[in-house]
């Protein structure tokens, strides 16, 4: 017992300096910052890929026809089917908006298993422009995040350009849950990675890229069955010597509602993922539960000690670590409406040990409501 309380102190202290040197990294990033020059305004072609619409959809469309940007912009939106409800929504917002270069296009043909991807090699043969920027359906931009992430590019060495984006609606406790682990833990993380070595990823919710450095990485049309297409892509940039750039503007992500069970399913699909993509740092990604290890201290410290004063030490570490999420949603979020319950906190904690050891169990993930498994070498097959 002495050696497993010797065991649990030594893991609660280690999460605990990682929490610390994961908030530092954290407050030294110039988050929120503007870095737009008017004078560097080189023409882009937005691409949006589409499938079905709900409450948020067409206020998410919109910030893209309301871009403050003195350059020339292209916007393709992309759809599989013809059928689909949100192409009425868009060709009303394309006729709202006569003065903007925009296009509905139906990306018939299945390219791959990753329907996102098949629908933006289709789109990228209509981009007119060198400068290619691509995002998710329910990404709000502000006005002016156009220019401020082209804004990294004046450095020829910079070919890839992505930002930090935030859960904006969290309508339930469920999604508040993932507010935490959105708004408070995966942006934190990343700039804790990138203090050890320069980035070699991208963030999924709005990319831009330079077409030769697109190209050179293989195309979209490399990443057809790619589960995760914006890691791969930066993956691939970064390995042909790109630089990857971080704007410090964060965009918005509305989702409908999610139940408990859904959250637990989009979260697992994260980390088989990441556990995919990066196996080593995924393993050892657990040593930072600044919750579990104090908590397992706790437990043990309580069936060993006299008295219950002995056992308190142990669990000042997840009161940090609470002080130190609040603090960074407050920080990422701008509101204190969005910050999640402080509570939430530890119980995040705990169902991400959960989550980090069922990643293991299996290669099933659920995607866009269709079963699928995914590969060794990150690729997607469907499920049988």
């Amino acid at each position: 017992m002495i050696l497993l309380n010797s065991i649990f102190a030594a893991l609660a202290v280690l999460s605990l300096a990682l929490s610390f040197w994961q908030y530092i990294a954290a407050r030294k990033f110039p988050l929120h910052g503007r870095i737009a020059d008017p004078a560097f305004s080189p023409a882009i072609s937005v691409l949006k890929p589409l499938k079905g619409c709900d409450a948020t959809t067409a206020d998410s469309l919109v910030t893209w026809f309301n871009q403050d940007y003195p350059g020339a912009v292209q916007i393709l939106f992309g759809v599989a089917n013809a059928d689909d409800p949100v192409c009425g929504l868009v060709r009303e917002l394309i006729q709202k908006n006569p003065g903007t270069d925009a296009q509905l296009i139906i990306c018939g043909e299945a390219l791959g298993a990753n329907a996102k991807v098949s629908t933006l090699v289709q789109l990228e043969k209509l981009a007119k422009y060198d400068v290619i920027l691509f995002n998710d359906a329910d990404v709000r931009a502000p006005a002016d995040f156009l220019g401020n992430v082209v804004a990294p590019l004046r450095q020829p060495e910079v070919a890839l350009v992505n930002c930090f984006y935030r859960l904006a609606n969290s309508a339930n406790t469920a999604m508040q849950w993932e507010s935490v682990a959105i708004n408070a833990d995966f942006w934190s993380h990343v700039l804790q990675a990138q203090t050890l070595k320069p980035l070699d990823f991208a963030l999924g919710a709005a990319i831009l890229v330079r077409q030769k450095s697109l190209n050179d990485a293989g195309g979209f049309a490399a990443l057809a069955n790619c589960l995760a297409d914006d890691y791969q892509i930066g993956n691939r940039i970064a390995k042909n010597g790109g630089k990857i750039a971080l704007c410090p503007v964060v965009v918005e992500c509305w989702d409908p509602p999610m139940t408990w069970r859904a959250v637990w399913k989009h979260q697992l699909r994260w980390a088989r993922t990441i556990r995919v993509s990066q196996p080593v740092p995924y393993f050892f990604s657990i040593l930072s539960n600044a919750t579990l290890w104090p908590l397992l201290w706790f437990v043990v410290e309580l069936a060993t000690a006299r008295t219950f004063c002995a056992p308190l030490g142990a669990i000042v570490p997840i009161f940090v670590r609470i002080a130190f999420a609040q603090n960074l949603q407050r920080r990422f979020v701008q509101s204190s409406q969005m910050v999640a319950p402080f509570w939430l906190v530890p119980v995040k904690d705990l169902l991400q040990a959960a989550i980090w050891a069922t990643a293991f169990l299996g290669n099933k993930i659920e995607w866009r409501g269709q079963k699928m498994r995914l590969r060794r070498n990150g690729d997607l097959e469907p499920a049988t």
